[in-house]
């Protein structure tokens, strides 16, 4: 996997102060994406053990709130062995922090074993480590600027522990887009 960025301290992509890594390779590209130069999957850095070392070290103080994965697309199938590797550490070294991944696919695609474009086996697990999931891709006719969090109307921020809590039972994703509503 190779990475654009990473942002210690951002506030845009998720409540407080937080740690941002932008994955690279996407196969959405949304119209009028944000950031197009990561739609391919060697733009950008190696993502080594040092990088992810960097990381678990910019969560460490008390002030970041949480880690944020966007991209390009982290729930490629070409990302998600890292991202996997990255999430479950975050989970046994840094507990305390939450974890909020952008992602352009559904959760109900992402859910779906039968979703050869997204689902692989890591899936569940990286979603069973995530805190907020904002799934959906970039709808420029749907922009809205003063939605907190997502870019257009059609993305959703769902609380990713209380789906998969009612996954079994056949419920639908417990949808957080009120929280955020812009006041």
């Amino acid at each position: 996997m190779k990475f654009g960025q990473i942002f210690e301290c951002d506030i845009a992509n998720g409540e407080g102060c937080r740690t941002s890594l932008f994955v690279s390779g996407c196969t959405h590209h949304c119209r009028e994406c944000f950031n197009p130069e990561t739609w391919d999957f060697d733009f950008g850095k190696e993502y080594t053990r040092a990088t992810e070392d960097f990381i678990i070290e910019t969560l460490r103080p008390e002030y970041i709130k949480g880690l944020s994965i966007l991209g390009g697309e982290p729930m490629e199938p070409a990302n998600q062995v890292e991202v996997r590797r990255l999430v479950e550490r975050v989970r046994r070294e840094v507990p305390r922090a939450d974890i909020w991944i952008y992602s352009g696919y559904r959760m109900e695609e992402l859910l779906s074993r039968f979703c050869k474009r997204c689902h692989t086996e890591d899936t569940l697990p990286i979603l069973r480590n995530t805190d907020i999931l904002v799934d959906g891709e970039f709808h420029a006719s749907e922009r809205n600027l003063m939605l907190k969090f997502r870019g257009s109307s059609n993305q959703r921020i769902i609380d990713v522990r209380a789906t998969l809590a009612k996954y079994d039972e056949g419920l639908d994703a417990i949808i957080l887009a009120e929280k955020y509503r812009s006041s």
